[in-house]
């Protein structure tokens, strides 16, 4: 079970915020690339980037801090925000990002996703991020009236490397992960299921790797780990048996 240690852009800051309002934003610090690597030491070998202010703007607007981020890190970086075209999804793959996360597109324009993962075998993820078992869109500043399965089950036969789901209420709160949900999905799609929100410590990615067997592939914590209530090393090493026992 892969560990993804987050790193959240917001004006070239890394930042994590709190349900995912702009306005609730806590800032960790101001060298996305030192952070990267503060990771890398600890053993990460996989990293999650999201530009939060590309989420809203449906276009890049932390390209630098991003490019830093991918030449600093010595293992695969898994992007998300504002990713909504053609030319997008190949600058950034060009770039050296390993995976391309898409969301809003994914609800809107699911004919695209589907030609980006043909095109980029095993480089799209898709996001599907929950408010009341409801899809959430444009930085989740908008909640559809599409349950989560229903859009999961979309993508069963287009060739996505993984989803990615994220319960809002609890995503920057340190509530722990909705493990019912999150396994749930797992269980009802056959794509592999990335958790992610509210991550509060070692506990939850104990009974997550419980449950990699069933398809959780991997979980994405941040608040965790920069307040100091989760040890990344020990998550990684914790991940790594669970592989054993899947």
């Amino acid at each position: 079970m892969i560990i993804f240690p987050a790193i959240d852009l917001k004006g070239g800051q890394v930042v994590r915020l709190a349900e995912g309002d702009m306005d609730r934003a806590t800032i960790y610090g101001d060298d996305p690339a030192a952070q990267a690597l503060i990771f890398a030491e600890a053993g990460a070998e996989h990293l999650h980037v999201v530009d939060l202010d590309g989420s809203f703007a449906g276009e890049s607007r932390n390209r630098e801090a991003v490019e830093a981020i991918v030449k600093a890190f010595p293992g695969y970086v898994q992007l998300g925000g504002g990713i909504r075209d053609a030319k997008a999804v190949e600058g950034w793959f060009n770039l050296g990002v390993a995976r391309v996360v898409m969301g809003s597109a994914a609800l809107k324009n699911p004919d695209f996703v589907r030609d980006m993962a043909r095109e980029w075998e095993n480089g799209i993820v898709v996001a599907v991020d929950a408010k009341d078992g409801m899809v959430a869109t444009e930085g989740w500043a908008e909640v559809s009236d599409v349950p989560v399965t229903d859009l999961a089950r979309r993508f069963e036969d287009a060739g996505v490397a993984s989803l990615l789901f994220t319960d809002i209420g609890r995503d920057g709160l340190l509530k722990g992960v909705n493990i019912e949900a999150t396994v749930d999905l797992a269980r009802r799609v056959d794509i592999p299921v990335i958790a992610s929100g509210g991550v509060k410590g070692l506990d939850d990615i104990h009974i997550l790797s419980l449950h990699a067997h069933e398809g959780i592939e991997g979980v994405i914590t941040g608040r965790a780990l920069y307040e100091g209530r989760l040890d990344l090393a020990a998550a990684i090493a914790m991940g790594r048996k669970a592989e054993g026992r899947a």
